[in-house]
């Protein structure tokens, strides 16, 4: 009998390696924390693109700044590279205390330093509290996304890492909007959008739960280095496609000629549109694995940016837009599940924070890797164009990983 019972949780966890990888009781998410996981979620977008309207007002209130030219981007930018630097430790301290607490001090840690520049004149200040912001975001990301893998499995999972790419990408567009309400008012009036984190963590407090650590399991998992590595590394690449049109469409568009800020607007918005349904579409294909679906992801955006290399129209550009974008709303959540899927539960926090720091180091230096591209190849759209030949590559890369990661993890949890 006992033989039997462990022949056939072997059988579950070789066909099934995400609930097999579990050192933590099975409870299933409820809709209203998977709701709140994602707009949690969403808290790292708001710090990224919340104050982008409002940069050049910024830039004149702090013109007799020495460095105002350095400081003032930073405002926007260095967030990303302390969520990109402290993701690991976030990931790592979440396996150690717990997910739902650090998550909920993230979150007020958050609204504080957040809103802090309303009451600061000096650049360097707010520059020091933009830093504070990347690191709780840090947190947040990573305990977000790991409970997420906590409370949700199989289909169910599937379909809230595709809803977080779709809320993250409808939510920067709607940041962008209020950035510029806000701002219409003075530019620190920006930054009281920050608290709203406050109003988030209320709601959490008696809605998420912290899974319970099972006495049966080896509560010392070591982490997969040679299995995780994989999905890090192509997330870093996939980091850079993500983040390449979000920065450089209108630069893209402007130099076809389109020189109307609105319709520019309308183009960005068309393209993160394109974003969000390749996102959504992964709850309909998740069940194909990543390396069905990364290919596929990788090849949309190859062919969509050697499109924009090759567009001498708005329209032909467009087109490229709307299939790289595409390939991008897919190719999020094709990765995060592949990581997800290589974790035991026990070190998912850890696992998820390196995840989420490849991400974010491929944001951080997509506008560096584009211009050096470019500079090489002779304009922004011939650099976008070599990055697409470079995608079709990692989809053939990504075919190969995925797949003998799969297979080896399955063979790992039948020999357990």
């Amino acid at each position: 009998m006992t033989s039997s019972s462990s022949s056939g949780a072997h059988s579950a966890s070789a066909a099934n390696p995400g609930s097999a990888n579990s050192g933590l009781t099975r409870s299933l998410g409820t809709t209203m924390q998977g709701v709140l996981l994602l707009l949690g979620s969403c808290m790292p977008v708001l710090g990224a693109v919340l104050l982008s309207p409002v940069l050049p007002t910024i830039a004149a209130h702090f013109a007799d700044t020495p460095g105002v030219a350095i400081l003032v981007p930073m405002v926007l930018t260095v967030p990303a590279l302390f969520v990109a630097l402290v993701s690991p430790v976030a990931g790592a301290v979440a396996d150690k205390v717990g997910r739902k607490n650090l998550l909920l001090w993230a979150m007020f840690a958050y609204a504080i330093f957040g809103t802090a520049p309303f009451f600061m004149d000096t650049l360097v200040g707010i520059v020091v509290t933009r830093a504070l912001v990347g690191v709780c975001e840090a947190f947040i990301m990573t305990c977000c996304t790991t409970l997420i893998g906590d409370y949700f499995h199989e289909t169910r999972r599937n379909k809230y890492l595709s809803l977080q790419t779709v809320f993250t990408t409808v939510s920067a567009v709607a940041f962008l909007t209020i950035g510029g309400l806000l701002g219409a008012g003075g530019w620190r009036n920006t930054f009281w959008m920050y608290s709203v984190a406050v109003v988030l963590a209320a709601i959490m407090l008696p809605v998420l739960r912290e899974p319970v650590k099972s006495p049966t399991r080896n509560l010392r998992q070591a982490v997969p280095w040679r299995q995780l590595s994989k999905p890090a590394l192509v997330t870093l690449f996939g980091g850079i496609a993500f983040y390449t049109l979000v920065v450089h469409l209108s630069y893209i568009l402007t130099e076809l000629g389109l020189a109307d800020v609105a319709r520019i607007g309308m183009m960005s918005a068309l393209a993160s549109l394109a974003t969000a349904m390749g996102a959504f579409s992964f709850r309909l294909v998740g069940g194909f694995g990543p390396y069905r679906l990364l290919p596929i992801a990788f090849g949309l955006t190859a062919i969509g940016f050697v499109v924009i290399w090759a567009a001498s129209s708005i329209p032909a550009a467009m087109i490229g837009a709307v299939l790289a974008s595409a390939g991008t709303g897919l190719l999020l959540p094709s990765l995060i599940t592949w990581a997800l899927g290589v974790l035991p539960q026990e070190v998912r926090g850890t696992g998820t924070g390196i995840w989420t720091s490849s991400l974010w180091i491929g944001q951080f230096i997509c506008p560096f890797v584009i211009a050096a591209l470019g500079a090489a190849a002779g304009g922004l759209a011939a650099g976008i164009g070599i990055l697409g030949l470079l995608a079709a590559v990692m989809a053939v890369v990504s075919f190969f990983a995925a797949g003998r990661s799969a297979n080896t993890n399955n063979l790992t949890l039948t020999e357990a």
